[in-house]
């Protein structure tokens, strides 16, 4: 089966539990339907560079999955009706990446940025 990766933007004004359930209500979704969720990741509320829908924040939440082509389409049809999500993204990739995702990764793991005060 496909492999996608799907981020959506949920109200600020939900609880974290609440977010956190709609991560699980959208696996089952895919369940259902034929497909499984293969990882999830909450990634918090988070300030957005703009306002959608009157919000200036968001729950982010990132799903990993494995599932056939209608279900994937059951489960963005249903994101979109749902009232609490503002936002949608998937997309289809070749394979996983292994690990927490760079969201989920603390700052000093990211890399070597240099020292700011160097840059004039």
């Amino acid at each position: 089966m496909p492999l996608y990766e799907h981020v959506f933007i949920a109200r600020q004004d939900l609880s974290n539990t609440q977010a956190e359930g709609l991560v699980e209500h959208f696996g089952t979704v895919l369940a259902d339907n034929g497909g499984k969720m293969v990882e999830s990741e909450y990634w918090g509320l988070k300030t957005m560079a703009y306002k959608i829908n009157k919000n200036r924040k968001g729950h982010y939440a990132f799903l990993k999955s494995d599932a056939p082509a209608p279900a994937v389409q059951e489960m963005e049809r249903l994101m979109r009706l749902h009232d609490d999500v503002m936002r949608v993204l998937t997309i289809k990739v070749d394979e996983h990446a292994e690990g927490p995702s760079i969201q989920m990764q603390k700052r000093d793991e990211r890399g070597d940025r240099g020292d700011r005060r160097e840059r004039r």
